[in-house]
């Protein structure tokens, strides 16, 4: 579900501009520098930041770049950043931004890890590729992620995690996890944002899986 427009979330964005990058393109194959770090994680549609907020204190030598298109959620997420007890920007960055530009954000091989949150399944068949799992986003990924990255993606829609599974396997990714029920058993190495725990407390199954290349990737 869309956020409702929020009338202070421009100024806020523009006044915080340190944290939530308009462009990725001055830090294309300059994030682990910036971050300070080996490893690169980057969460397409990240929401309100809460996943990656939680993730970038548990693993603090690990880099985290959150992106999100909508403003208003955006603003929400940096807010969450300088409002907290001890703001953090060490090893965390957002741009506010469609994903559909992110071979201008990242260089080749530059990721690690993408995570796939809870994405907007598109249920309507015209607009399966609009899919963060799509064969479109599936080769851009290809071209960012470092040898032997990979995809990590989370939802609670039966639909796209199904159609997901085959578009992994089209596109030659192989599965080296894979849960119809993921929180079954604790993963205390993996956040659980609010969002998450409404389904979890309702019994919803939530479906994970990681993905990688089936065959070696050209340097």
């Amino acid at each position: 579900m869309r956020m409702r427009k929020k009338k202070w979330a421009e100024p806020y964005l523009q006044e915080h501009q340190d944290y939530a990058l308009v462009s990725g393109e001055p830090y294309r194959g300059k994030w682990k520098s910036l971050l300070h770090t080996d490893v690169l994680h980057v969460e397409i549609g990240m929401g309100k930041g809460d996943y990656l907020n939680q993730m970038a204190s548990m693993y603090p030598d690990e880099g985290w770049v959150g992106i999100e298109k909508d403003r208003s959620a955006a603003a929400v997420a940096a807010r969450k950043v300088f409002e907290s007890e001890h703001p953090d920007l060490s090893n965390k960055r957002m741009i506010v931004g469609d994903a559909a530009e992110i071979l201008a954000w990242f260089a080749p091989g530059e990721v690690d890890v993408i995570h796939l949150n809870f994405s907007d399944p598109w249920p309507k068949k015209y607009t399966h590729k609009r899919r963060l799992s799509s064969q479109a986003f599936l080769e851009r990924y290809d071209i960012l992620l470092s040898r032997g990255g990979s995809i990590r993606m989370k939802t609670d829609n039966t639909g796209l995690f199904e159609d997901s599974v085959l578009y992994f396997l089209e596109n030659g990714f192989t599965f080296t996890e894979f849960s119809a029920d993921y929180r079954r058993n604790p993963h205390p190495e993996d956040a659980v944002t609010e969002y998450e725990q409404r389904f979890m407390d309702l019994g919803q199954p939530i479906y994970q899986l990681r993905a990688v290349r089936s065959r070696e990737k050209k340097e």
